[in-house]
This record gives C-alpha cells, structure tokens and sequence, in this order.
C-alpha cells in the first residue's frame, strides 16, 4: 500500500483565498493572466511576492508568478521550490519549517522534499549552531498564501522546502541564505520570498517608505533591506525572510534584481487613510556580454 502523505490542513481557504477548487483555480489564473512583465533577461532564481489575501495582494502576486510562469515555458521548470516566509504567531526556535509530509490546498497536495529539508537542517547547524525547528498543524497565512499560485504557475509537479524565519537578524538571514544556496545548487531550483512592505500609513507616506525599501530590492542588498527598517526608513514584515533569499540567490550567481510591480490594499479598497503595500520582484542571473 501506498504511503498515504500526512498534509498540513489549509489553515486559508474559504476565508484568505477561495475555497473552490475552480474559483480559486481561475482567480489566480487571472492575476497571473493580467500581469504586464517587463522583458525579463538571463535565467529566474528567484522572486519576491506579497502574502495578504488574494483580494488584496493578488493582483501584485500576480506579476511575480507570471514571471515564474514565463521562466517555465522557456524550459526553466524547477523540481525544488524553497518558499521562505516570516512567522507571524508566537513560536520557538530561529527558523521553522514544516513537520507534515506535504500542503495541501484546494487544488491538491504538494509535497515536501525531506531530503532538502534534512540537508537545509545540517547546513544552517553549521552556519548558525541550530537547525531547523519543525512545526506541526502551524497557521501561517504568509507561506501557504504562495502555493496556490505556484501549483497554477508551474503545471508540472514540484516539491517544496517550506522555511518560516523568525530571528531577522542579519546573522541569521545570511547564515539562512548560504545554507538556501547550498541546498538548492544542487537542485533546479526557485527561491520565492514572501513579504508585504509598509502597514497601515496613509498612501503617500506608505510610498515613501515602500520606494525606499523597493530601492534597496533594486539594488541587490541585503543588507540594506535590513537597514532599512532598523533606521526607520522603509519596512518589510518578511525582511529576514527576504533578505535571505536574496542573499541565496547571490550565492547563486543572481546578479540583477528588477521590481515587477508595486501597488497598495488602497488600490484595491478605496481606503487610503491606512494601506499595505505590496511589491512583487525577480531576482535574475544574467550573463555578461563577451
């Protein structure tokens, strides 16, 4: 018989996207669908992707996975997946992960690579002096919010490495981000980090502070992401969570990062006393002229 997968249950479905297999199918399919990419050189490592409801952030997820959608058809179609997201309850430990076999959304399972996750867990003992804490029925919005997208994204079947950041220290984001690009060289590969940007200023001060983030994106650092926020010029509630990836995606030889789109709950509601902003990025390896 068969190894039947224990699936984390869908913590969101019916209440932060729908929770109709058609009706969800067909809405990110049309986020996806409306997404005006620019042209995009070199080869997807990865991209960055809000993670509010899909009312509110969906049409700027959109642009993100459009560009993943893209870098499948022109035949880069990874096999590994590594979703790394902040951790919004109380939890222990600097880095979580999942302790089920696999998620499960309304348009079916995705599996876990365990193998990836042991080796992310040896690694990060070797650069941070922990591992990985595993989680069990875990409510987090900001990493399943992205896998519906990925399942309509990428049409073939992929594995994911769920990772859940809580310590945005700057050690433990590069520490994070080395052992990312470790696990995932050996791998064809997608990192996908999820993050909204500034809560609840009013839009042209949300601006403000979202260019000044987006700008930091754009200029490939890390480092800067982090600062940022600890100097009180732009925000991210995911910038561990970024900052490792983008860090990853470094070590993976990503040498150009481009900003996708950028758009706040305002646009979407009508409310701009109190908006989210949401910015969507690919990070790119592009290979010089000779």
């Amino acid at each position: 018989m068969a190894h039947e997968l224990d699936l984390r249950p869908s913590a969101l479905a019916g209440q932060w996207y729908p929770g109709d297999r058609e009706q969800l199918a067909s809405s990110v399919d049309t986020y996806i669908d409306a997404a005006l990419l620019p042209e995009l050189q070199g080869e997807l490592v990865a991209v960055m992707t809000p993670h509010a409801g899909h009312r509110y952030s969906g049409p700027v997820a959109g642009y993100a996975f459009a560009a993943v959608r893209e870098a499948a058809r022109r035949g880069h179609v990874p096999e590994l997946v590594a979703v790394v997201s902040p951790i919004h309850y109380p939890a222990y430990g600097h880095v979580l992960t999942s302790a089920h076999d696999g998620y499960s959304t309304p348009l079916g399972a995705i599996p876990l690579d365990q193998d990836a996750q042991q080796a992310l867990d040896a690694y990060l003992q070797v650069e941070l002096g922990v591992g990985l804490t595993p989680v069990k029925r875990d409510t987090e919005h900001s990493l399943e919010i992205e896998l519906p997208f990925l399942q309509r994204a990428l049409k073939d079947e992929f594995r994911l490495l769920p990772v859940m950041v809580r310590d945005a220290t700057p050690g433990t984001a590069r520490g994070l981000g080395r052992a990312l690009a470790k696990v995932l060289g050996g791998y064809r590969s997608l990192l996908v980090a999820s993050t909204d940007l500034s809560h609840f200023y009013r839009q042209d001060i949300a601006r403000g502070f979202d260019e000044e983030m987006l700008h930091q994106v754009e200029a490939f650092d890390p480092l800067g992401v982090l600062q940022a926020e600890e100097e009180g010029k732009g925000f991210a509630c995911g910038r561990g969570a970024l900052a490792a990836v983008m860090w990853a995606a470094k070590e993976l030889g990503a040498n150009i990062a481009r900003t996708l789109h950028y758009a706040t709950s305002g646009d979407v509601t009508g409310d701009y006393s109190q908006v989210v902003g949401y910015g969507a990025a690919a990070f790119l390896r592009v290979k010089a002229q000779s």
